[in-house]
């Protein structure tokens, strides 16, 4: 690298007999190849002939290209005119071809050859030096913008044809406008990377000149989805650009197309810090007919008061903290030490440092509103916002790791950030990055990297204080006597079991030895152990708190950065010892999941009310950050998105934060979230290979529905519940999918199913996601996975056995599209409101809970199960199930609510039970809840002393024998 010039790379030798002797073979044996495709190559000069082998060697996706259009690089070998000239032919020629396309299957193969050959001659300028990383870089964004405008515009032509042109309620025609996101929005596009993209129109209206009128909203949903086909399908010619539409309002679940009505209420409302984040670098693409409309202005103005504040935007610092410290724990988690976007001092930190001062600054000063991390780094400069030796390090650590990211997509035309481990691609980079070892390579990198990191650990510092604390004796230090240590500990601490305590930590000691800790982690374990040791002392059961403490500790010794968490958190390590204390089942997760630490490292997030909105949108958030391709890193972080906030629900209650009935909400609402994330990548998986059912095509519905039933339906979800689940849909039989590999209905529906429980069932290194039981379906095991709405309407009515109809008095959507969700709940309530022959009733409901008690039960005389005791939790539900299905004929708003304790409520209300006897009924629920919630956390059978509930359990058993005439 020029160090005048940082975006200046050549490589380390551009003479083809220079190269390492593994490239020369690489190179060799492509020259080969293409002697034997094409005849062209036998008469081609000595010259051309090296330069070709060279670039070759350097580039499988080059060699791919060439052996594809060998015309094409024939005619680039003998070409004397500057990259800017040729570029600009190329594009000639290209909207030429365009011009005369006239349907989409012409389209997509013209977009896909395009494309290879740009990207192919971008790859060869710049493995080659020709030009510089600026030029790549604009030309790369150059060319998708280009692509997206031309698919646009041949699209939108075909279909207004068909479907006539959408107009507003003036009679004026609507454009599309398609925002570009990240670093297509920047103009600093990767070599191979995916484009994110958000589509909208103005107004609200409907199409005119053919023969049936669409909304202005279907037909621009149509054009999306059929632009989205056109970029990111898989054909015989490759594809264009991997389309990622999450960033929209909404994400997945959202409306594919907004108009500017919806968008500008969801940013006014709805709009997080995160999607502000995003939206620096949102930029406008569309078709040459539109570029001067001024609703493209209207567009621009809309966005920027979401982005920018008129006053120096200090709100911006926390959440920034919020994103810098994710950054932090994702690197502390995932140990990107080979990653230069991801990984510490890589691209996201430089990013993330000038979005830091855009964010806070940029509604002061205008010259910070550019969407290029190159120019915002000059303007930063240029306003002293930061020293010139920051922005040099900054400057040349971005080209650098820019340079270094193209290179090594450029090797393959695949979407990477990973350093190689294989010799051959290790040889190509560091002679394409101007170096003649990898070792020298690896040098440079890490000297970027680690100023890069200096410098992010700058931005919107923290600064906590240190801790003072003192150790009165230091039961750690090596070589430590035992009776000294015993002794001690009897003299200082007389109510604590010394021996127990002092065979934890001499443990601990000795399975440490046993694990590669390395020097570092070492240090931190001899500063960490003593404080955690003296702080256990203070608690009861001092011994069994230093045992969890050991496992802990034992789990996590060779991960350092957790090490050094708890060490410089004094609150932290206060908060973690709460939780072992209280609960084994925090110790295990602790143990199984390392990660989980993050989450108590900001006490505020644990302390405060939980938001139930959250879930949805952090989820979302979340899963923004992972290829939507990379189903096991999705897989991931759905486990350790619930791990996550099951711990945080975990500590509010063990800390008291949340009460009984507000921790099943939460619990319930997180597993909710999930699901609903878990539908939309199962749906989205099974369209990309089978398309959309017919009857769907325009819309954003997916004609499918999730009830829940048990505790999910009843909203009293535990920490280790299970899902139980019913899925149904409402498309015709007889239809099939838009896709290529079309398929029928109800083989796509199945297949969707399928997709739902492989994602929650796989188990991965996190465990798997949730248990799934899907036996209360139409006809249990035997029946279809999905049943039709109509289906599932007819077995509810003539085959479903009483306890089937019990088991939908707690049952409800918990996803789905709203209309049929509507109709399922009218269907659970028709027949919940059935009149029903009272003595067959009783008979059924009573045989069936004498058959559970007696295969299911297990307490005895001093003892009582809280579930499947006479008089515990099965006896209320029973006793509920009842009173709706013997009485919901005559009072059909016993059929409002799916839980327990509001049914109750209800039927004292409408006069089915006394007052007193609901009052009964709800507090032993709750008392039976609360005591099941709290055997769960210390990993404890429900199986529980029988004193402490003999009142609660005389009084269900009351109502039972005056309800059931026993």
């Amino acid at each position: 690298m020029d160090s005048t010039r940082p975006n200046q790379f050549l490589p380390s030798t551009l003479d083809f007999s220079a190269l390492p002797s593994e490239l020369q073979a690489q190179g060799d044996k492509a020259w080969q190849q293409l002697l034997d495709s094409n005849r062209l190559f036998e008469q081609m000069p000595e010259q051309n002939k090296n330069q070709l082998k060279w670039q070759c060697a350097m580039s499988d996706f080059i060699r791919e290209a060439v052996l594809k259009q060998p015309q094409f690089f024939d005619s680039l070998l003998n070409q004397s005119s500057d990259a800017d000239t040729f570029f600009a032919a190329q594009q000639q020629e290209f909207q030429q071809q365009a011009s005369e396309i006239k349907d989409e299957i012409s389209l997509s193969k013209l977009l896909r050859l395009y494309r290879r050959q740009q990207m192919a001659w971008i790859a060869w300028m710049d493995f080659s030096g020709q030009i510089d990383l600026d030029q790549a870089l604009k030309y790369i964004s150059d060319l998708a913008d280009e692509l997206i405008e031309t698919a646009t515009n041949c699209l939108y032509q075909i279909l207004t044809q068909v479907m006539g042109t959408p107009t507003n309620q003036n009679g004026e025609e609507q454009p599309f406008f398609i925002l570009g996101m990240g670093k297509l929005g920047g103009g600093e596009l990767n070599f191979s990377s995916d484009i994110d993209l958000i589509f909208c129109y103005p107004d609200a209206g409907e199409t005119k000149g053919a023969s049936r009128s669409l909304s202005n909203h279907e037909f621009f949903t149509r054009l999306g989805q059929r632009l989205i086909n056109a970029l990111n399908q898989q054909t015989v010619d490759g594809f264009v650009y991997r389309v990622d539409m999450r960033l929209r309002p909404y994400g997945d679940s959202g409306p594919l197309v907004m108009n500017y009505n919806m968008l500008e209420d969801y940013y006014e409302e709805q709009g997080r810090d995160w999607e502000r984040y995003a939206m620096l670098k949102a930029r406008i693409i569309t078709p040459t007919q539109w570029q001067n409309h001024p609703e493209k202005k209207y567009l621009e103005d809309l966005i920027r008061p979401f982005v920018y504040r008129r006053y120096i935007d200090f709100s911006a610092i926390e959440s920034l903290r919020k994103m810098k410290q994710l950054i932090v724990q994702e690197n502390r988690r995932q140990g990107l030490v080979n990653n230069i976007k991801l990984g510490e001092g890589g691209i996201r930190e430089v990013e993330f440092i000038v979005q830091a001062f855009q964010l806070i600054r940029g509604g002061r000063e205008p010259e910070l509103r550019t969407r290029s991390t190159r120019e915002a780094l000059i303007k930063l400069q240029m306003l002293d916002e930061m020293s010139a030796e920051e922005i040099t390090v900054l400057t040349k650590a971005y080209y650098f790791l820019r340079k270094t990211e193209h290179v090594l997509q450029q090797i393959a035309d695949k979407q990477t950030q990973t350093l190689p481990e294989n010799t051959l691609d290790q040889k190509r980079l560091f002679v394409a990055m101007g170096f003649n070892s990898w070792d020298d390579f690896k040098q440079a990198l890490e000297q970027h990297t680690r100023e890069v990191n200096r410098v992010f650990k700058e931005v919107i510092k923290n600064d906590a204080e240190d801790e003072q604390a003192e150790i009165e004796f230091d039961y750690w230090l090596c070589n430590l006597d035992a009776e000294a240590a015993i002794s001690q500990l009897e003299h200082d601490h007389s109510r604590v079991d010394a021996a127990a305590f002092w065979q934890q930590i001499s443990d601990c000691q000795e399975q440490i030895k046993k694990r590669a800790v390395g020097k570092r982690g070492a240090d931190i374990i001899d500063k960490l152990m003593p404080r955690l040791i003296e702080a256990c002392l203070d608690y009861p059961q001092a011994h069994v708190l230093i045992n969890r403490v050991r496992e802990l500790i034992v789990s996590i010794c060779t991960r350092t950065a957790y090490l050094e968490l708890l060490f410089e958190n004094p609150q932290t390590r206060s908060i973690l010892l709460d939780c072992l204390q209280a609960s084994p089942w925090i110790t295990q997760q602790l143990c199984q999941q390392a990660f989980l630490l993050d989450e108590l490292l900001d006490p505020r997030q644990l302390y405060k009310e939980l938001d139930p909105n959250k879930y949805q949108a952090d989820l979302r958030e979340r899963l923004l950050r992972i290829d939507p391709e990379d189903l096991e890193s999705i897989m991931d972080t759905l486990r350790q998105f619930k791990h996550a906030y099951q711990l945080r629900i975990a500590v509010a209650d063990i800390l008291g934060h949340l009460p009984l009935m507000k921790v099943s909400d939460h619990l319930t609402w997180l597993a909710e979230a999930i699901l609903a994330q878990v539908v939309n990548i199962a749906w989205q998986q099974v369209v990309d290979k089978h398309g959309v059912p017919e009857a769907l095509v325009g819309t954003n519905d997916k004609g499918f529905a999730v009830i829940g039933y048990g505790k999910l339906g009843g909203l009293e979800f535990g920490y280790g519940s299970d899902l139980d689940l019913v899925f149904v849909h409402n498309q015709k039989s007889d239809q099939q999918t838009t896709g290529e590999k079309a398929v029928g209905i109800t083989q796509f529906y199945i297949r969707l199913a399928q997709r739902i429980m492989h994602i929650y069932s796989t188990q991965t290194h996190a465990g798997i996601l949730y248990e799934i039981d899907m036996r209360l379906r139409p006809s249990g095991n035997s029946g279809l996975l999905v049943a039709t709405v109509t289906g599932f309407e007819s077995y509810q009515q003539e085959q479903a056995w009483t306890w089937e109809h019990q088991s939908l008095v707690r049952a409800r959507c918990v996803y789905g599209d709203q209309n049929l969700c509507q109709q399922l709940e009218d269907i659970r309530k028709t027949i919940l409101a059935k009149q029903r022959d009272i003595a067959t009733l009783n008979k059924d409901v009573t045989e069936m809970r004498d058959k559970m008690f007696n295969h299911l039960a297990k307490g005895g005389e001093s003892e009582f199960d809280l579930k499947q005791g006479r008089g515990g939790i099965t006896d209320i539900e029973f006793i509920t199930q009842y009173l709706v299905l013997a009485n919901a004929h005559k009072h059909p708003e016993l059929c409002k609510y799916s839980d327990n304790i509001r049914i109750l409520t209800t039927a004292a209300e409408v006069g089915v039970i006394s007052q007193q006897q609901a009052q009964d009924l709800i507090e032993a629920y709750k008392l039976y809840r609360n005591e099941s919630h709290k055997l769960a956390l210390a990993q404890a059978k429900v199986v529980t002393q029988l004193t402490p509930f003999k009142r609660a359990i005389e009084c269900v058993q009351a109502v039972w024998g005056k309800i059931f005439d026993v």
